[in-house]
């Protein structure tokens, strides 16, 4: 903890002193609030995060992994609550509403601070710089995967097809969706999108021929990828995740298509620096632990364990790149695009 919050701390915890000593003298009392509020007696009972996913997905589980390993050593429960809906958005919206006292959290997927913004109006983007962010917590490559049954192995297969390619995504605006586009505008490959809502339902379109082929996040994928089930065609990581080492990535393969799916946890604006840094050292002890070392590598996850500055960083750099590389090839990624 720096001076400047030990200072705070105690001005604080000075000012709460002398309140609470002139109320009794008046015979007045204080009534139950949130607490917290200046980090002096952070946690004020359990700690939930809000994840804009349905449970089982990778964020879901990202959420559930930090949780356990966080509710250990703040002391307290830490829980999971679902609240799916517009790629996330929902989530983070009702965080933004919630008291900046550090008992409510949320996920924030990379994806809708630096691509949902071309896909909705500007009063539906959401911004990083909206919140506090505690800390950054994985990357999830996205894997282009087809049935065998399609014959498809290469992109050069994709586009010798002769006919459109239809392509599954896990929603608007998402990196499963950019990922796509940017790849089939490069490569000349007539292409429509087909959204569907979230990860699992992609997946099955898949399996089942009902589109040709769909960017999936790899630790959705790996297992049918390894069955045998699906064909990767390529990843869309800057270099080869080592969970699929034998695929190339777009890069690779002639295409400028680098598109990951980064995560952090933050808080709502305003949540003191005191409790912030709790958080922060909280999480940290966490992912040093063999038991969310071995769910990264479980999952196919690569960490990116940073700190919030460097998230706000990252966010706001993507979503000036991506801006650039949309607008270069055209690309429209709302609804009806």
């Amino acid at each position: 903890m720096t001076t400047n919050h030990r200072a705070r701390r105690w001005a604080a915890t000075g000012a709460g002193l002398a309140l609470a000593l002139s109320l009794a003298a008046c015979g007045g009392n204080v009534g139950g609030g949130s607490g917290g509020g200046d980090g002096s007696e952070y946690p004020n009972g359990p700690i939930k995060i809000l994840v804009g996913a349905d449970p089982g997905g990778s964020t879901d589980l990202i959420a559930r992994a930090a949780a356990d390993g966080a509710s250990d050593e703040l002391g307290v429960a830490v829980t999971v609550e679902n609240k799916p809906g517009a790629n996330g958005a929902l989530s983070l919206q009702e965080l933004a509403n919630e008291d900046p006292d550090g008992q409510t959290l949320a996920i924030f997927n990379g994806s809708l601070a630096y691509i949902t913004p071309f896909a909705v109006s500007e009063d539906e983007a959401v911004s990083i710089e909206d919140y506090e962010v505690v800390t950054g917590l994985s990357l999830d490559d996205y894997v282009l995967v087809t049935a065998p049954k399609s014959g498809f192995k290469t992109v050069k297969d994709l586009a010798a097809a002769g006919r459109p390619i239809n392509f599954g995504t896990t929603g608007v605006g998402t990196g499963s969706q950019l990922s796509q586009e940017l790849l089939f505008a490069q490569a000349g490959i007539k292409a429509t999108s087909v959204p569907f809502d979230g990860g699992s339902p992609t997946l099955t379109a898949v399996l089942g021929g009902q589109v040709d082929v769909g960017s999936i996040q790899l630790g959705e994928a790996i297992e049918q990828i390894e069955a045998g089930e699906l064909t990767p065609i390529v990843t869309f990581a800057e270099k080869r995740p080592s969970y699929l080492a034998d695929t190339p990535t777009a890069v690779e393969a002639g295409y400028d298509v680098p598109v990951q799916q980064a995560r952090a946890i933050v808080a709502p604006k305003g949540t003191p620096d005191d409790v912030i840094s709790t958080l922060e050292d909280a999480f940290t002890k966490t992912f040093e632990t063999d038991a969310y070392k071995k769910f990264n590598e479980d999952n196919q996850l690569t960490p990116w364990e940073v700190s919030g500055d460097e998230v706000t960083e990252t966010y706001t750099g993507n979503l000036e790149k991506y801006r650039a590389v949309i607008d270069e090839h055209g690309i429209k990624l709302g609804e009806g695009a």
